[in-house]
């Protein structure tokens, strides 16, 4: 019996080891890359899973101790990124202060992580987005989801631009954030916008400058206040919310983030993803429409070259270890922003990879959360 144990104490040693072990080893393609996007935000479960492993019975054989040894070491690797994350959480309040003064609510989640949270959950209110269509090019209908501000009205708007390389994606990608934020008051819109390669550059930043018309031009009857307006973009969203933000020269946009995204493209061409997950140089080139010796294009659709005296405040989130949108397009933002004399912050997620914000309750998720939430804050009330 003990034997039977052991053994499937080693297969289950085993097993965790492979998960643990996507959290600090480069993947080996798209689908491992997945699965250590899931180990790495909800390490602490893999940790608590390790655990049954040292339960009575693991010394009396070789088999159980190596499998006891393995999962001693499972928990450890697998607890590194919530280690990692804590001092990151200690700082986060004061470097937000420091960077764009106070916040001007009470922030629901008075602490940027929580243990209670990882186990159980951020909680977000059920909030049903109305469609709205914006636009219509070439017989595509363009389309958004408003999620109403719950609260008192013309609210605030903060604008929420998905990602997807710039060829998939929609507006239904992660609404959590959108119901979050229109649960604190609010008016948050998701929107589409037409994709490469059908549509390059600049398809889609014109649709969101549409977008950003649109909801101006209707504000009186969406309950928005078009007078204070927040972009958040994710990875080639975020591209596209940087670049508007820069380049609209729109008093009205109080403020910008960037979750992970391309904001120089030809140091991103030199600079590629993972080639086992993504290849960097067909999507810039499906996404421009043109190869990298179109100096001009890849340049017209960086934002770090279209910083100015009038940029609004900036906040930066973005993982060490991205191996998508490699973690110097936001430094050397950031460096820019720095010399421009811009105010702006680049959250830095020393564990985290690409898109680790999806679980908004993980060690990413929660601190990013909180970061949104004293930002918009700070900028729009």
């Amino acid at each position: 019996m003990h034997k039977l144990l052991n053994i499937l104490r080693l297969l289950w040693s085993l097993a965790l080891t492979g998960m643990a072990l996507l959290i600090i080893i480069p993947s080996p393609n798209f689908f491992f890359w997945r699965v250590a996007l899931l180990a790495s935000e909800w390490s602490h479960w893999i940790a608590l899973a390790g655990l049954p492993t040292l339960l009575p019975g693991w010394r009396r054989n070789r088999t159980g101790q190596i499998g006891g040894i393995l999962g001693l070491g499972v928990t450890l690797v697998a607890l590194s990124p919530l280690v990692r994350a804590l001092p990151v959480a200690r700082n986060l309040p004061a470097q937000l202060a420091a960077t764009f003064g106070p916040a001007n609510t009470p922030l629901a989640r008075p602490a940027p992580l929580s243990l209670r949270e990882l186990l159980v959950g951020v909680k977000v209110p059920s909030i049903a987005p109305q469609t709205l269509v914006y636009a219509e090019h070439d017989g595509q209908v363009l389309d958004l989801d408003l999620y109403p501000a719950q609260g008192p009205q013309p609210a605030p708007l903060v604008v929420v631009i998905h990602g997807g390389a710039w060829e998939g994606g929609d507006k239904n990608e992660m609404p959590a954030l959108g119901r979050y934020l229109a649960g604190r008051g609010y008016a948050v819109a998701a929107i589409n916008y037409r994709l490469a390669p059908q549509s390059p550059f600049p398809a889609a930043r014109d649709d969101l400058n549409q977008a950003l018309e649109y909801l101006s031009h209707n504000a009186g009857g969406l309950g928005i206040d078009a007078s204070r307006i927040m972009l958040i973009g994710r990875s080639a969203g975020a591209q596209l919310a940087l670049l508007v933000a820069y380049t609209r020269h729109d008093p009205a946009i109080r403020g910008v983030v960037g979750f992970y995204g391309p904001t120089d493209l030809p140091d991103l061409a030199a600079h590629p993803a993972n080639p086992a997950i993504l290849n960097t140089d067909t999507m810039l080139y499906n996404y421009v429409g043109s190869p990298l010796k179109d100096a001009e294009r890849y340049q017209a659709a960086s934002p770090i070259n279209n910083i100015s005296a009038n940029t609004p405040p900036t906040l930066l989130i973005h993982g060490q270890r991205d191996e998508m949108i490699n973690f110097r397009q936001s430094q050397r933002l950031a460096e820019q922003l720095a010399q421009a004399g811009r105010p702006h912050l680049l959250l830095a997620l020393p564990w985290a990879n690409h898109a680790a914000d999806f679980n908004l309750s993980g060690p990413s998720g929660q601190l990013s959360l909180y970061a949104v939430e004293y930002f918009v804050s700070s900028c729009l009330l």
